[in-house]
């Protein structure tokens, strides 16, 4: 049984699962430095996708389209060859007219170079809580667990997931959609607008107001006028401006619904009522996000006590909020959470693997558990030539730790196949000596982001414990480590601002060649952790190949299976 997920809109991706076993998943950003979140704008790209891994289109017993925008179905816009589609596909979450997750919403055919094919849709909510449970050892385990989907457009939803029964719907846990969390990084702090857009137009927000907050504190006043005006904006049964929210806004996608307006209304309330209080942006910000995080625990709690009992539980979270460390570590701490998951592909870079799975869940009738790993992306597009000013040789990962161990300078990093879901895991990656406080800002003026951006250590998972609080296995960097007293003066270049850290665990099983550079880096050092951050032009995909990052030039070694390249003149150390 071989069956494709298509997920059309942003963060585009194609993905195939054959006998349980998923094969690939290829997301478009990371093909050809293309920009971050493209979508599949043209269906002929399918075919050469699913080539690669000999695959063709006839072979696909089932192909399955995410569900986008809208409350009864949603539609999308994409091309064959150039010639316009329009593409009718299951609503964002579940409705009156599409009430089961698994069952279709919608079904009807798309054409590839003229030939048409059957395709279905479920809502988009589907894909995320699939393609979660699904990877999860739950699922493997034959064990049944809730799963949180809190995705831009939607409300946060509870789920039931049962590997026998199929999947309850628990319903929303309170009315804000997920991206909150980034429009307040639109009034407060180096993002604000003076004029707000009626719908969502920076996907990059999130990720920064998340390192942003370390800046500030949270206010217990600002914290308390957060709850009241929540209270009468969203859940105060007398309040009109309540009444018309419940009437208008149900989390079925934030370009189908009016959510941003009222978004803005209610952080402009915000604002006013925090003037008096003189707290910095820093601040409120950081009060944001521990209101938010608040509401969601203590929401989640009630909910799972109150439906199914006090547990212990497991718990999956998915949606682009899942991307959010720090809530992710609270949720994991919560008594009645016996384990967590959250995939490295949380946001909508799951969703065609989710689409791929409901397919299989339409012709047998079962809740898979897919046989996957983190690298079925792209594979590096050869390099064939050494271009101008650089030289080439063989560099095994031993030598490449003496570089970094020798040299003191960053060296980009790509090799197999492409990381899934947004955060470089050492495939395409930026590697460089965690020792030294500058190193942080010197990687954040290669790639041009903010000074308080951090930089995520990668450390190997059996030495992790000793230097990081918890230190457990957490090889997606999907949770928050406290860096320990006596390893801040030792690896200054990867400590935030509040002393945590992003840390990527590494071990054999994850990624050999990743545990044998950094193997050899603490022989050499000492020190069993290197900095990680993304290898990839600004705006764009990982690199697809060792030529983009010799052409970008912010650094002067490259190192690509096993060769590496080095701009002349430069000494390797």
């Amino acid at each position: 049984m071989i069956t494709c997920g298509l997920k059309l809109t942003h963060d585009g991706a194609v993905a195939l699962v054959d006998d349980r076993r998923l094969v690939l998943s290829v997301e478009m950003e990371k093909l050809a430095n293309r920009p971050r979140y493209s979508t599949i704008d043209d269906l002929s790209i399918v075919p050469s996708i699913l080539a690669e891994y000999g695959y063709r289109m006839d072979d696909v017993d089932a192909w399955v389209i995410d569900g986008w925008d809208g409350e009864k179905t949603g539609v999308v816009e994409t091309a064959d060859r150039g010639q316009s589609l329009d593409l009718i596909v299951g609503p964002y979450r579940e409705s009156r007219t599409s009430p089961d997750l698994i069952n279709p919403s919608v079904s009807g055919t798309f054409t590839v170079d003229g030939i048409r094919y059957p395709y279905t849709s479920h809502t988009h909510a589907a894909g995320h809580v699939l393609s979660t449970y699904c990877t999860s050892e739950f699922a493997l385990r034959g064990e049944p667990a809730f799963v949180l989907v809190w995705d831009g457009g939607m409300f946060p939803r509870l789920y039931w997931v049962h590997p026998d029964t199929g999947v309850e719907n628990g319903g929303s846990l309170f009315p804000l959609i997920g991206h909150t969390y980034a429009t307040a990084g639109h009034h407060f702090g180096p993002f604000r607008r003076d004029r707000q857009s009626a719908n969502v137009d920076d996907l990059s927000v999130a990720g920064k107001m998340m390192a942003y907050i370390a800046l500030g504190k949270p206010s217990e006043a600002v914290v308390e006028t957060l709850k009241s005006v929540f209270h009468d904006h969203y859940e105060n049964e007398a309040s009109p401006r309540a009444a018309a929210h419940a009437q208008t806004v149900g989390g079925f996608g934030s370009l189908f619904e009016p959510s941003m307006p009222p978004l803005h209304e209610f952080f402009k309330t915000v604002r006013e009522q925090v003037r008096p209080f003189a707290v910095s942006d820093e601040d409120v910000l950081a009060s944001v996000h521990e209101f938010l995080q608040e509401l969601l625990l203590e929401r989640l709690n009630v909910k799972i006590r109150s439906w199914k009992g006090d547990g212990p539980w497991n718990l999956c979270f998915a949606g682009g909020c899942a991307l959010n460390i720090k809530w992710n570590s609270a949720l994991r701490a919560l008594p009645l959470i016996r384990q967590m998951w959250v995939p490295p592909f949380p946001n909508d870079a799951g969703s065609a693997i989710g689409a791929a799975v409901l397919g299989l869940i339409g012709r047998t009738s079962s809740l898979p558990a897919l046989q996957w790993h983190t690298r079925l992306g792209p594979a590096l597009f050869p390099t064939t030539e050494t271009p101008q000013g650089w030289t080439a040789s063989p560099c095994s990962p031993d030598e490449l730790a003496r570089v970094l161990h020798s040299s003191g300078q960053p060296v980009v990093v790509l090799h197999g196949r492409a990381e899934l879901g947004p955060r470089a895991l050492g495939g395409r990656s930026i590697l460089a000596a965690a020792t030294d406080a500058a190193m942080k800002e010197n990687l954040n003026r290669i790639k041009g982001r903010e000074y308080y951006r951090p930089v995520a250590p990668i450390c190997l998972v059996k030495e992790a414990p000793e230097i990081f609080d918890p230190g457990t296995p957490d090889p997606h960097m999907l949770y928050d480590h406290a860096v320990r007293p006596s390893w801040t003066s030792r690896i200054p270049a990867v400590m935030h601002l509040d002393g945590t850290a992003r840390l990527q665990t590494v071990s054999p099983d994850d990624d050999a060649l990743l545990a044998d550079i950094l193997t050899a880096y603490r022989r050499l050092s000492g020190v069993p952790v290197l900095c990680n951050t993304s290898a990839n032009l600004n705006g764009s995909g990982f690199f697809p190949d060792a030529a983009s990052a010799m052409a970008w030039g912010r650094v002067d070694r490259v190192w690509s299976e096993g060769v590496l390249y080095h701009r002349s003149g430069n000494a390797t150390g």
